[in-house]
């Protein structure tokens, strides 16, 4: 700070800067979820290089989820960089109302997954590594198994195949689905209807209360 400044513009200075870091931040568009670290090592002329690797599920809860596996001299420069390759490979799940249009299993590697639709309400029913990447994409209600004795690592990869080989059938066929945007409206539509019937219940008990009381004070 510039010793010329008078004491009363250096407070106001001070003033500004503690605003600004009070000020309340905005939600990040993306949720993000480390997977799995792994430690590597790398043979080289001057011997073996240590580094690390990072698997990353992105994704807005609204129907977009990607999977990037970043790898770094250190944890947080992996973590970066995995996330920024999972945004690359962001798709768009297609969704019927709150779960997916229909039961799929896909093996990818040593990691096998069936994914299969769920009654509105069920939540979410899967292991860890399916959790991570349909919650990510916004998928409330999912059964789901994982076969087989794969790896995490492996899990999530056929997790996401499996959601992009179910958004490029429905692109294929055409289907029409209800989407999640769809659904939120009915259920906030639903929901004012039901606080109006309760407005309407609780004006009719106290005019009832009214009536009762007006008959028992003309009594007196």
């Amino acid at each position: 700070m510039d010793r010329n400044t008078n004491p009363r513009q250096q407070n106001n200075n001070r003033r500004n800067m503690s605003n600004q870091s009070n000020e309340p931040k905005e939600a990040p568009e993306f949720e993000e979820k480390v997977i799995q670290i792994n430690r590597v090592s790398k043979k080289t002329k001057g011997g073996n290089k240590m580094g690390f690797s990072v698997l990353m599920v992105v994704g807005d809860r609204k129907g977009r989820v990607g999977v990037g596996l970043g790898k770094s001299n250190d944890v947080m420069s992996a973590i970066k960089k995995g996330s920024k390759k999972a945004k690359k490979k962001l798709i768009t799940v297609p969704m019927d109302g709150t779960t997916i249009p229909f039961a799929i299993t896909v093996k990818r590697g040593s990691g096998k997954v069936m994914l299969k639709p769920a009654p509105k309400g069920s939540g979410v029913i899967a292991g860890g590594p399916v959790r991570a990447v349909v919650d990510a994409a916004g998928i409330r209600d999912i059964s789901s198994k994982i076969l087989g004795s794969g790896t995490q690592s492996g899990s999530v990869y056929a997790t996401f195949k499996a959601l992009t080989e179910i958004k490029n059938i429905v692109a294929l066929k055409g289907l029409k689905l209800k989407s999640i945007v769809d659904v939120e409206r009915e259920e906030a539509k639903k929901l004012a209807e039901l606080n109006k019937k309760a407005e309407a219940v609780a004006k009719e008990h106290l005019q009832r209360e009214k009536e009762q009381s007006a008959k028992v004070a003309a009594k007196k």
